[in-house]
């Protein structure tokens, strides 16, 4: 597999700023900057995703994909390099942050040589789609994926699902301690107890459901309460949960998928995951996704792709490398320790909606949440 590295253009992201993204928002799965890939996004195996198994997806062509990635390579590398090897499709891959390589498909236009975007968040993909840019997907394809977790237009389906969870110490507190609302974590009790990430993108998502679930009022009077409840900031997922098995802080903001990577080192580590109840914005069920550009020439081999990553072999290599939730399949077994994803008591919203991070940055600038 042939890999082209990306470096973001300085110009480059103001054409995002009507369809709201920005380089700041980036999940610290991936790097930042798009040169290269982020050590983070890896669960630290690496392994292929059948382990040495035969897949269940079959399919044979020629030709070369170009994929678009905002999915760090140590992420989606190895299911990409098997997806070549079954095929004998060769796929080249552009890394870089999510909301970079959107702004470069949208500046390159009719002349993009993608065909296939893969997107760490709904947002980017409904950006993208809202700007026309996403060809309609095959209905085989968009009817195996929930309709919560794929596009309305069906230009685009989910891959994997990765929930907003509170990560907390049980050794310092208890699971009955723990607040019914992540709104709730602006009551004085927990003044300087909680971790989150307010420049991440994860975090910035949140923002967004929130604002789209509560209103803009409610949500800046939230970021507000966090600020001066002495919230502890820190830049990404990983040092929160970090800081919550430590004993630094007690509790943090982050996606559940983070203290499994930290549990696959040391399963005694101090660290269990707490879901808001009843449809709470702390709760968001968000996805890595995937789209095929309506320019490309190989829309075929792109539909061959995504289906491969939707097979049984692609579910279960989301769901043992990067505890992520499975969309497709009743018989993809997670991790040992996570709820299962209709367990969950997610907010009812639609993914597409989370497209506005552009009016997200503004509110937590606003806030001073930033800094």
């Amino acid at each position: 597999m042939r890999f082209v590295r990306y470096t973001a253009l300085s110009l480059l992201l103001a054409l995002l700023l009507t369809l709201a993204f920005s380089a700041s928002a980036q999940e610290d799965e991936s790097s930042g900057s798009g040169s290269r890939a982020s050590s983070n996004e890896s669960s630290g195996s690496g392994s292929r995703a059948s382990s040495g198994e035969s897949s269940d997806f079959s399919f044979s062509g020629e030709g070369t994909l170009v994929v678009y990635s905002g999915r760090g390579e140590e992420l989606i590398g190895p299911i990409l390099e098997q997806f070549e090897e079954e095929t004998g499709i060769e796929v080249e891959v552009r890394y870089g942050g999510t909301a970079e390589l959107a702004a470069v498909i949208l500046e390159e236009g009719d002349n993009s040589p993608a065909d296939v975007f893969i997107a760490q968040d709904a947002g980017a993909l409904g950006a993208l789609a809202k700007a026309g840019v996403l060809a309609t997907l095959p209905e085989d394809i968009v009817m195996q994926v929930p309709e919560a977790f794929r596009s309305p237009d069906d230009v685009w389906v989910g891959l994997s699902g990765r929930a907003r969870v509170l990560v907390y110490n049980p050794e310092l507190v208890s699971e009955d301690e723990l607040p019914a609302s992540i709104l709730d974590l602006t009551a004085p009790e927990w003044k300087g107890r909680v971790g989150w990430a307010p420049t991440n993108g994860s975090l910035q998502a949140n923002v967004t459901a929130m604002r789209v679930l509560l209103g803009d009022e409610a949500t800046e009077a939230w970021l507000r309460g966090m600020i001066e409840n002495d919230a502890q900031v820190f830049p990404s997922n990983t040092p929160i949960v970090q800081a919550v098995l430590n004993g630094e802080i007690e509790v943090g903001l982050v996606n559940h998928y983070y203290l499994f990577r930290f549990l696959a080192e040391d399963p005694d580590a101090p660290g269990a995951l707490y879901f808001f109840p009843g449809g709470d914005p702390g709760s968001l069920v968000n996805v890595a996704g995937a789209g095929i550009l309506n320019v490309s020439d190989d829309a075929e081999l792109g539909q061959q792709l995504i289906r491969f990553l939707l097979s049984e072999t692609g579910q279960q290599y989301f769901a043992d490398e990067t505890f992520e939730y499975p969309l497709v399949g009743d018989d993809i077994a997670i991790v040992d320790g996570l709820i299962p994803l209709e367990d969950i008591e997610a907010p009812d919203i639609d993914l597409t909606d989370l497209d506005d991070l552009q009016g997200t940055l503004d509110l937590l600038d606003e806030s001073g949440a930033l800094g």
